[in-house]
């Protein structure tokens, strides 16, 4: 295998275990990443769908205990059956709004620059998000409604547009409804789980021609370093939302943004257009 084109995997696969669950749009940080290495081709691009499910399954594992208990419990236990249909709620306007828009999403916004002006404005969203008044309805993901689940799914839909993040528009869409800041994040990770799987296997189905044996080593070194960065980021972001807001990762979007917007500008470094 390729030294580089390995290196360049196991860069990439950190960058989307950091910055999956974050507030700051794994897409967005991914196309600028494979933009600067070079690794922004419709392989490169296939490898960054694929890479997702080492993020996704190391938040299945830091989660085992609930989903093992919400799978016993569907069928007998109401708490679990609303979880599932929650979750199958807020699922479905992100799945029929990408099946319908994701194509020219793709040819239009998945560039540095697109994804440097959504990084400023999805910033200003938190920002404002964090100083207006917070009253809280929902404490816990299991007092959600359905109602709750499908505003959610529909605050997912931005996600499409790289550069907003997933997690953002989910999180600071759930502070809007009146979540809690923890039961937003937890079921913005819940939600991460049948989005990005399906996501992936959509992917692989639709590229199933660029598929190679060949790729497999640097698919393999993508996941395990997503899958661990992953890791110790959702337990990071856990520990750090119990005595902070997400002020900090507005911030840090409006300085990347204007950092990539800049360096475009002064032609100090040449993105893709």
């Amino acid at each position: 295998m390729d030294i580089q084109i390995l290196i360049k995997a196991l860069v990439l696969g950190v960058v989307e275990g950091l910055t999956e669950f974050l507030p700051v749009s794994s897409t967005g940080h991914l196309i600028l990443a494979g933009a600067l290495l070079d690794f922004n081709d419709p392989r490169g691009r296939l490898f960054d769908i694929v890479i997702q499910s080492g993020a996704i399954l190391a938040l299945c594992w830091e989660y085992r205990a609930r989903i093992g208990g919400v799978f016993r419990g569907i069928g007998r236990i109401r708490q679990a059956n609303r979880f599932i249909l929650n979750l199958a709620i807020a699922f479905v306007p992100l799945a029929v709004t990408g099946l319908l828009f994701k194509k020219g999403i793709e040819n239009h916004l998945f560039k540095p620059l697109p994804v440097a002006v959504a990084f400023i404005i999805g910033a200003i969203f938190i920002l404002w998000a964090e100083r207006r008044k917070h009253a809280v309805r929902v404490r816990e993901v299991d007092e959600m409604t359905p109602l709750d689940a499908l505003k959610i799914g529909l605050a997912q839909t931005a996600a499409l547009i790289p550069g907003t993040s997933r997690s953002g528009a989910t999180i600071i869409g759930g502070l809007f409804f009146g979540l809690s800041r923890k039961a937003a994040t937890e079921f913005s990770f819940f939600l991460a789980i049948p989005t990005l799987f399906a996501a992936t296997l959509y992917s692989l189905y639709k590229e199933r021609a660029l598929l190679s044996f060949d790729d497999i080593g640097i698919w393999a070194a993508g996941f395990a370093a997503a899958f661990v960065s992953a890791f110790l980021c959702v337990r990071w972001l856990l520990r750090f939302i119990s005595n902070h807001d997400f002020t900090p990762f507005a911030w840090y979007r409006i300085v990347f943004g204007l950092v990539v917007l800049g360096t475009w500008q002064f032609n100090l470094v040449t993105w893709p257009t």
